[in-house]
């Protein structure tokens, strides 16, 4: 056995036993920083920091708030907040007090946190203003279980005729209780989290299903216990590390970060402020960061569009410059494999030093020109833009895993990164491929099953450990894993014919710099079709060089030049694919696919039949006088 293996099995019961020997062995040693908008409300925000000492005063005393409300060991407190500081707290402080966190996105509405909050039998919910209030505010007859809402940011809220006493209480209020509680039991968190098991619930994160009510997924202490070894096993962290968070944390992968930040100690920056990103990556200047492909998609065609908007010449320079940072790429990715040397030859050095000096050096200034990796999950990220990436000088480790297995279970490792594939499986995870294709994965990661679901439990998760991830995959023969679709997501051709639909997505994200959001539909058909949704910036950018200025984003995509410059692509993208593979026809939608029409998911993945369903008029026309085989 490793020291690895044995170092992961060697965990504590629970992340809340390693908060507290992290606290105590390095309690001046900066762990948060966050932004404070400037006081004129114009102008940079002012970054703040939080030493662990100074960290663990506000988790303990939201811990000791809990507990004079209450809550019991394994009652769910559910916490409704975008990413920000007090949400890492507040999630702290809930496992401290030896509780377990329900998670809830702030986009999700008020009927499906209704069924979360009720579902989970949550007895807190920890919301972050007046908006999220509302929510449980309007179904509180449907949440009896539901004695307190604690609110980050108290302003605007205020008791109204028919609120229980004490039902809503600012989060100043909670930390002062816990302060007043700790001045006459000292020693009360060290017994509670003294207390905690490893098989005690910990966590109860619901999936964003594509239909029907989302299930819960009971992910017990143990779980984030290990992961945080596993994430610091890796090597790919130190402690001299800055984290750049924005991920939402009521994700699986948050949560993770969250985890092995604690174990290995580094700093972490958090902002979940989206639109705050490209402003935030020079002054955080992180050395890594974890995203979903969306952002790198979203860089790539940005840095591409802002390119082509500078003229033919500049445009020809990222172009040529993109090439040679794929082929460097894939030539030192090679010889890593073949020789352990990630090195190129003399020709392509000359053509890399080059385009390093015209566009990969501005590429790594825009990302703070720091950071050393990235780490992409969630979903497939298209190669030919990971290789991008890469050969800039910006490592893209591709991994993966779902909420059933706490987040990752595999992850590419540093140097020896294949683009392409999700990497190797973390230390203590294994995984077969079944018969048909599906990754089965076994683990300390994961989740005890679907809360009060035990039929759906038992259809993914057998007896003896083995979790059915629903997910198609090859694996190489030293261990690194690709996936090459959702089991219940290949399309299968009325002519007998398999479509991995991500895969041919992820190509055409890779050729066309327009495109936001794809969806190819094509099974029980003859031939495969797709749903375009396009960049609004750069195409309206694009539209304005090209005789469309003024117009509206919807005019631009249904303008017939657009679509001719659409179709371009398209081909090109069909003289990559097998035949049966290739897109017949395409649909240029009328806006973006968002979170809010309920057609992503908040962690950017696409919801098939909800956007199949949305634009079936759409698809129905691209088959309209079509024989049906």
């Amino acid at each position: 056995m490793s020291d690895t293996q044995t170092q992961i099995e060697n965990r504590p019961p629970s992340v809340a036993h390693l908060l507290l020997e992290r606290v105590a062995a390095t309690p001046d040693i900066e762990a948060f920083r966050y932004p404070v908008p400037a006081a004129s409300g114009q102008g940079p925000d002012d970054w703040k920091s939080l030493s662990w000492a100074q960290s663990a005063e506000r988790i303990f005393r939201i811990a000791a708030g809990l507990v004079d409300l209450g809550v019991q060991p394994e009652e769910r407190v559910a916490l409704g907040s975008a990413t920000r500081l007090d949400w890492v707290l507040a999630d702290f402080g809930i496992l401290c007090a030896g509780a377990a966190t329900t998670t809830l996105y702030p986009q999700t509405n008020a009927d499906e946190a209704a069924y979360i909050l009720s579902d989970s039998g949550s007895r807190v919910l920890i919301a972050e203003d007046a908006e999220q209030l509302a929510k449980a505010r309007e179904r509180r007859a449907e949440l009896p279980a539901l004695a307190h809402v604690v609110v980050i940011d108290p302003e605007g809220v205020s008791a109204e005729p028919g609120d229980p006493e004490g039902w809503v209480l600012s989060l100043a209020d909670l930390e002062a209780r816990g302060t007043a509680l700790l001045e006459k039991e000292p020693e009360l968190i060290k017994e509670r989290v003294s207390a905690i098991t490893s098989d005690q619930l910990a966590t109860l994160i619901y999936t964003s299903g594509t239909t029907g009510r989302p299930k819960g997924v009971r992910l017990p202490q143990d779980c984030w216990s290990y992961m945080a070894k596993a994430i610091a096993a890796t090597g790919l962290v130190g402690q001299e590390d800055v984290q750049y968070l924005w991920l939402p944390l009521a994700h699986v992968f948050g949560k993770a970060l969250l985890s092995g930040q604690i174990e290995v100690g580094h700093v972490t920056a958090v902002d979940g402020r989206v639109d705050k990103i490209i402003e935030n990556l020079p002054v955080v200047q992180p050395t890594y960061m974890c995203s979903v492909p969306r952002i790198f998609e979203k860089v790539y065609n940005g840095v591409a569009a802002k390119a082509r908007a500078g003229g033919d010449t500049k445009y020809k320079i990222f172009l040529w410059s993109a090439d040679v940072a794929r082929e460097w790429a894939k030539v030192t990715q090679d010889n890593f494999r073949r020789t352990g040397k990630a090195s190129a030859p003399l020709g392509l050095r000359l053509k890399y030093k080059v385009a390093d000096a015209l566009v990969f050096k501005k590429l790594r200034a825009a990302f703070g020109g720091r950071l050393r990796a990235c780490v992409s999950g969630g979903a497939a990220l298209a190669p030919e833009i990971g290789y991008f990436f890469a050969g800039a000088g910006v490592q893209i480790l591709e991994g993966y895993g779902l909420t059933e297995t706490s987040g990752p279970a595999f992850l590419n490792p540093g140097e020896a990164l294949r683009t392409g594939t999700v990497g190797k499986p973390l230390a203590g995870v294994e995984v077969r491929i079944a018969d048909d294709g599906e990754i089965l994965l076994r683990g300390p990661n994961n989740m005890q099953g679907y809360h009060g679901l035990q039929e759906k439990t038992a259809e993914v998760l057998e007896s003896d450990g083995w979790f059915h991830t629903g997910d198609i995959g090859e694996l190489s023969a030293d261990g690194y894993l690709r996936i090459t679709d959702r089991k219940k997501d290949l399309i299968k051709t009325s002519g007998g014919k398999y479509v991995a639909p991500a895969e041919v997505e992820g190509q055409f994200k890779a050729v066309c710099p327009y495109v936001s959001n794809i969806l190819v539909h094509g099974a029980d058909r003859n031939y495969c079709t797709a749903l375009i949704a396009l960049e609004e910036p750069a195409i309206l950018e694009w539209a304005a060089e090209n005789g469309l200025g003024g117009k509206s984003y919807a005019e631009v995509v249904a303008a017939p030049a657009t679509v001719e410059m659409i179709e371009g692509y398209v081909k090109e993208l069909n003289e990559g694919l097998q035949r049966w593979q290739t897109i017949k026809k395409f649909k240029l939608l009328p806006r973006d696919l968002d979170v809010e029409h309920g057609e992503l998911t908040p962690s950017l993945k696409l919801k098939r039949p909800v956007v199949e369903r949305a634009y079936k008029g759409l698809i129905d026309e691209m088959y309209a006088g079509a024989r049906e085989a």
